[in-house]
Formats: structure tokens, sequence, C-alpha cells
């Protein structure tokens, strides 16, 4: 806990003097507190010698106390009452696992735990155990001690033989309560309706989580007799009657993992959701736990079981606090649900061959002609002198517009390829284990980034004289240019390479990524909750547009939903991302290339020939390739990382591709930039 109880290190005289079993339970728990920081010590670190230093202090605690006959009777009386004075049934089956089934509710508990402080005044074992094993050193040191500390401590804290065996069958029921507990929260999970109705066909058949409770009585039952609780029972018939409730007890188990597997399985056909996600790794967990209460049940030596449950716990104590971890391993496997989903876009923007680069090139100049429209639209809102805020709407709108017309066009904006790429080619990498597939993975790099050239090629060099035409019609038609001359020349003060242009050409490189990040989100959120399916047979639609319309529509939707979503998402982002970090103090702007190198050719036309002979106007044309490379190297760079993440790509063989990359661009840079001749030759 951020804010959990933190209390001075006492010596172990005083720590033996300090324990009194009729203290306050308050007092008790403190007590029991400074106890576990005594043998933590001020190093907390993993290494043997601190290791060994705190089992060397808890072997010291041992003998102290055996040599003081009272104190060993004031310590057996304070162990009852604490036993006695906390429900350790929570701590077993409950502790680690949200205390709700939602992802919101369980983020929420962390950031309260981060902020708020711990009491030791409780009876919940699991909020008493936090405070004990704060740190994970714990866990080390405990998992360190073996079979003669645990005998020691055993016989140190039960006065004889018959106080053991109390105490062994008290731990046994709070098992066998736990694992009731566990049970019955599997079988509740499992039969939650976003859960069962994602089950394949087998498994819903099956009813594996049906039976759960009928097992669980009969194994309670069948280890009460075999452990001669009722008298007179058949020793050896007890113990068939055990192994054949445990047997079946581990295999509903079985099946009900296999089931949770099926829902994965659903969730990569039809779409993810954190919210689920979360749920299911719940419920495997505690599929886990169960098997770990079992193990404990049935052990031969239940001091040793329960040390390796509460070193489990201290781990999981831990995990369970951070809040990184919490959102990481729940959106995973949305991540890489999103990385396929913009990879099966990618493909269609990367070239492999002359015809293909040859296709990209005009695709792009459509988009630098649309882009055009784009920049008149932009200094047109601009002129009308709004406010920050609704001048960076409505820009937003155009260039959302822009965008949405530029992807039903079929034509193409250069930086909106990156992130669509990226994922494209990260799926490749899953199967890199020989230098084949190294070197054909090369050969894509080698494709993709000429499909960038080409696209940021298209888009500028037609960009350019579109703007230059708008400029002149609404001079021959207005009798004016496109912006004036004080616009014109801050646009050279704006776009030169001498001010801040690279920092905010790499921060819209991120707004691009996010843009995408977001249409994979939408494209998923789409499939997940079926909404082609209801746009084609819900029947208000199908009143309103008939039939064949209605699945007309669906299949626009579903092709166009991730398009339309990344493409109005980074139009109003490239609006009003300057207008609202301004109004915090944050001078961040946007350079996007194409739109850059629009803005600088209205500016240039708008200034006349003369500006050819100003150096702020080179200083801008040497920024416009760099805000170019930017925007798609920092696009791609993000993307490649989330989906280089997604697919699980170990660093080593990160480190292979690197070299074989910087190897090829060392030996042909030429292949970058054009197809080779080869290429060519094998397309035809």
């Amino acid at each position: 806990m951020g804010l959990s109880l933190s209390l001075p290190v006492p010596d172990l005289p005083v720590l033996l003097a300090t324990l009194d079993p009729d203290a306050s339970l308050v007092m008790r728990h403190v007590w029991l507190i400074r106890f576990f920081a005594w043998i933590r010590g001020t190093e907390k670190q993993a290494s043997p010698d601190h290791v060994q230093a705190a089992v060397a202090r808890l072997q010291a605690f041992i003998e102290a106390v055996r040599l003081q006959p009272a104190l060993a009777l004031r310590l057996q009386r304070w162990w009852q009452k604490l036993l006695g004075g906390i429900d350790i049934t929570t701590l077993l089956a409950d502790f680690g696992f949200a205390p709700r089934t939602a992802f919101v509710s369980e983020l929420a508990e962390r950031l309260r735990r981060k902020v708020l402080p711990a009491t030791p005044d409780t009876v919940d074992a699991s909020e008493l155990f936090m405070l004990v094993a704060s740190s994970r050193f714990d866990a080390i040191w405990l998992g360190a001690l073996d079979e003669w500390h645990l005998q020691q401590l055993t016989e140190l804290l039960s006065a004889d033989t018959a106080r053991r065996t109390q105490d062994t069958q008290a731990w046994q029921h709070h098992l066998l309560d736990a694992l009731t507990y566990c049970t019955a929260q599997i079988r509740a999970t499992g039969f939650a309706p976003e859960l069962r109705l994602r089950m394949d066909e087998k498994s819903r058949e099956a009813r594996p989580f049906h039976a759960l409770p009928s097992d669980i009585d009969e194994l309670r039952d069948a280890f009460q007799v075999s452990r001669n609780i009722f008298a007179g029972s058949d020793t050896e018939n007890a113990q068939e009657r055990l192994q054949a409730a445990v047997a079946r007890y581990r295999g509903r188990l079985d099946d009900c993992r296999q089931a949770i597997n099926s829902m994965y399985a659903h969730l990569q056909q039809h779409g993810v959701s954190v919210g689920l996600v979360f749920r299911l790794r719940q419920l495997r967990a505690r599929l886990v736990r169960a098997r770990e209460l079992l193990d404990a049940l049935l052990a031969p030596s239940p001091p040793a079981a329960a040390l390796k449950l509460l070193v489990r716990r201290v781990i999981a104590g831990h995990d369970s606090k951070s809040i990184g971890a919490l959102i990481s391993s729940n959106s995973t496997l949305l991540s890489a649900k999103m990385a396929e989903r913009s990879a099966e876009t990618g493909e269609h923007y990367i070239t492999r061959n002359r015809t293909e680069y040859r296709e990209m090139l005009g695709k792009a100049m459509g988009g630098g002609a649309v882009t055009a429209i784009t920049t008149l639209l932009k200094f047109s809102i601009g002129a009308i002198g709004l406010s920050a805020f609704w001048g960076g709407f409505w820009s937003g709108a155009a260039y959302a517009a822009s965008f949405i017309l530029i992807q039903l066009l079929h034509f193409t904006l250069a930086t909106k390829q990156p992130a669509m790429t990226a994922p494209a080619m990260a799926a490749k990498l899953k199967d890199i284990d020989s230098h084949e597939a190294i070197r054909e993975f090369v050969d894509e790099v080698a494709h993709l980034v000429r499909s960038q050239v080409a696209a940021v090629l298209g888009n500028v060099s037609m960009v350019v004289p579109g703007v230059l035409l708008v400029h002149f019609l609404l001079v021959l038609l207005l009798g004016r240019p496109m912006i004036g001359t004080a616009e014109a020349m801050h646009v050279l003060h704006s776009l030169s390479l001498l001010g801040p242009t690279l920092i905010w050409a790499a921060f819209t490189g991120v707004i691009l990524f996010a843009a995408s990040i977001l249409g994979g989100w939408a494209e998923n959120w789409f499939v997940l909750h079926r909404l082609d399916s209801a746009i084609a047979h819900n029947p208000r639609f199908t009143a309103v547009l008939g039939t064949a319309r209605a699945l007309r529509w669906s299949a626009f939707m579903a092709r166009n939903i991730s398009g339309f979503a990344s493409n109005i998402s980074l139009g109003f982002m490239l609006g009003l991302v300057p207008a609202l970090t301004g109004f915090f103090a944050l001078e961040l702007e946007v350079r996007h290339v194409t739109l850059s190198a629009g803005q600088l050719s209205a500016a240039a036309a708008t200034l006349g020939w003369q500006v050819l002979v100003q150096p702020a106007f080179w200083w801008c044309v040497a920024a416009i390739p760099l805000i170019g490379a930017l925007n798609l190297g920092v696009s791609f760079y993000l993307a490649m990382r989330l989906a280089v993440q997604a697919h699980n790509v170990s660093r080593l063989d990160q480190g292979r591709i690197r070299r074989a990359i910087w190897n090829r661009w060392r030996r042909t840079p030429g292949e970058f930039f054009l197809p080779s001749r080869q290429e060519a030759a094998n397309h035809g």
C-alpha cells in the first residue's frame, strides 16, 4: 500500500519485552508488524547475504524464546489469540483478487490503496497481511526457511502434541472453507452471461461450472471421513473415496479451464474488451488458487504447505498493488487485436514492385490534391477570427472531412501509413526463426520504407501545385490571394528549421499514432458489439433502409469504421491540440508534412518571386523533408513497438533484425527508395 504503516525497527530485547498476549487486538497486530520489520532489517535487497541475515535473525528469536519458558508461554498465548482474532479464510481464498469483477472498480481500488493509509485495527487477515508482509523481500526470506526452521517454529508456537494436532485440524478446516469459497466464486463468474455466451458449443454442453458445488461437497465429506473425524470409519475405503473425489474435482477444474480457453478464442475472433479480459484473468487465477489450496490440504507436511502459501500470498499481494501491471496485463490482448486489425489494413500500403509503386504515387498525388483544398479551408477558418477553441474545432472538422474524403476516394495520405504498416510488419515477426526468414523481413522493411517515400513524394508533389492553382484562381476570381502578407511571413517564421519545428513534427507523429490506436479500438468495439449484424438485421434499420440497403450499409461500415474513427480523431487532434495546450500555456503545435508543404506554398505564392532570395524560405524548404521523416518515423516506431510487444517478440530477435536492416542499408541503400531492377523483372 502506498501509505502503509511504517514503524521503527526495534532491537530483539525490546521486541521480546513488548510481547503481550493480553494487549488489545490492534497492539498485538502492531507487534507482529514490528516483528517482521525486525527480521527484514534495514536492508531489503535480495542478495544471499541479506537473506541469510534475515533467517539468522529468525533463528536468534527462536533461541531467545526457548531459553525463557515464561516468554515461550506468552508467545503461545499470543499466537492462539492472534489466530482466534482474525479470519484467515479470506487470506487463503480471496487475497490478491479484485473485490469486484469490474476492471474500473479494481483500478479505483488500487488507486485508493496508493493514497489512503491502512490500519492494523482489523479482523481481516488479508488487510493485516499487507501490513505485515510489506516488502517483496518477505517472500524471499520466507522461501529460504527449511524443514528444521519450520519444526522449531511449530514446537515453539504449540505447547504439546495435542495442541499441534488441534492447530493442524483448524488449519485444514480453514483450507476447506477457503476451497469452498474459491469454488463458489469460480462457479459464479463462469455463470456470468457475458462469459457463458462466449464459450464454444462443446463447453456449453459439458456444463463444467454446474457440477462444481457437488464436487466440492463430496471432496469435503471425503476428506473429513479420511481423517477419521467420524468414528468407526473404514480407513482404506475412506482413502479410496477421497482419491476419487480429488480426481473428480481436479478433472472438473480442467474442464473449466478448457471452457475459459474457448472464451479467449471467441474474443480473438469477435473482438476484445478490457473488462472481459479482466474477468477471464481473474477466473483463471482462481482456478490456480483452487489447485494451490487443494495441494496444501493434501500435503503431508502442513507447516511446509502453509509456508508455501504465505510466500505466494506475499507475491500476489505486491502484484495486486501495481496500477501499471493491472493496465498492462489486461490490455495486452486488446493491443494485440488492434495491432492485428491495423495489420490487415496496413498490407494495402506496402508496395513490392514498380507497378504497385506507381499506383502508390498516383494515390498519394490524389491525396495531395485534396490536401490543397484542406489548406484553403484552414486559412479561411483562420481569417474569420474565431476564438482559439472554436478556431481549432472548425479546423479539426475541416481536417477530418478532408481525410475522410481521401479515404472514400481511395487516395493516400502519407502520414496515415506508418501506424497501419507497422503492425503488418510486426505480424511477420512471429515466425522469425531462420536467416531466410530474417532476410524476407528485411525485404519487407525495404518495401515499406520506399512505400512511405512514394507516399510523401506523391503528396508533396501534388499539394504544392494544387495550392498554387487555388491561389491563382482566387486572385483571378476574387482579386485577393489565399493569405495576406503578414500571414505569409508568419508561416515562414513558424515552419523554419531554426525554430521548434522538428520537436512539433515529432509530437505530430505521436498524434498520428494515437489516431491509429483509436481507429483500431473503434473497429474492435464495432466487432465486439456486433454492430455490423445490428445494422443489417435490426428491424428498425431494415424498416427505414430496406433489407438490401441495410446489408450494403452494414458491409460499408464494417470496411470503413476504422478509417472513419482514425481520420476523425486525427483531424480534431490536429485542430484542437494547439488550442487546448495553449490554454495551459504549453506551446505545442502540429507539423504535418503535407499540410506544412501546402502552407509554405501558399506563403510563397503571396510573397512572389522575391521569396526565393529570402533565407527564411529556404530554411522552411529544408524543414519539409525532416518534418516528413519525423512524422513517419515517430508514428512507425510507436506502432511497431506496440505490435512487437503484442506479439511477444524477444529482445534477442529484435537485435538480430536491427543488425540485418543496418547491413542491408550499408550494402544497397537504393532499395529503400526505389524498386530494384530484379524486383521489376520478377514482377514481369
